[in-house]
């Protein structure tokens, strides 16, 4: 890279929703990166992740607005395909990834290799979430907001809003 490029970096993830972890990782690489963009997976061989509670768009809007509220400086975007692909796309050369505990590590590291597979040029940083977020997952939020538990700690406040809107509709309906 020129000194005088910007560092681009992905997150990409399917963010059903985006917690207190993920924006945890976006924030701590914004200070190493130019540019972050969160990206939305919109497709995934992962048969758990198709059955998304919000579509592609919804959680593109919950991140964005987590992000300004938060002041963070990254923005979201959607992509489907090969993530290196899109990485290209958008010149970035780093892929983030979130670890929480060792169980993520055995997934991410095949993931990785076989992106470097792929695109040589482009590397994977794995960034460990903080302490306290080191239990959270989209699927445990969903799952607590479902059955009308505190998600506060757990989320950002515009997600909070938007899980319990959707709960309360699916309840009501």
């Amino acid at each position: 890279m020129s000194p005088n490029s910007s560092s681009i970096a992905i997150y990409p993830g399917s963010f059903d929703p985006i917690t207190n972890g993920h924006l945890d990782v976006v924030r701590r690489a914004a200070d190493v990166f130019d540019d972050v963009i969160v990206a939305v997976a919109t497709g995934t061989s992962d048969p758990r992740k198709d059955r998304a509670l919000f579509s592609p768009e919804e959680r593109v809007a919950m991140i964005e607005e987590t992000l300004a509220e938060a002041g963070v400086h990254a923005h979201a975007d959607t992509f489907s395909g090969l993530l290196v692909d899109y990485c290209e796309r958008r010149g970035a050369r780093v892929i983030i990834r979130g670890l929480r505990a060792v169980s993520d590590f055995e997934y991410e590291f095949q993931m990785a290799l076989a992106n470097r597979q792929l695109a040589p040029d482009i590397e994977t940083l794995f960034l460990m979430t903080s302490a306290e977020h080191l239990y959270l997952s989209s699927s445990i939020v969903k799952e607590i907001a479902r059955l009308g538990g505190e998600i506060s700690a757990l989320v950002p406040p515009p997600v909070e809003a938007r899980l319990k809107e959707k709960f309360s509709r699916s309840a009501a309906g």
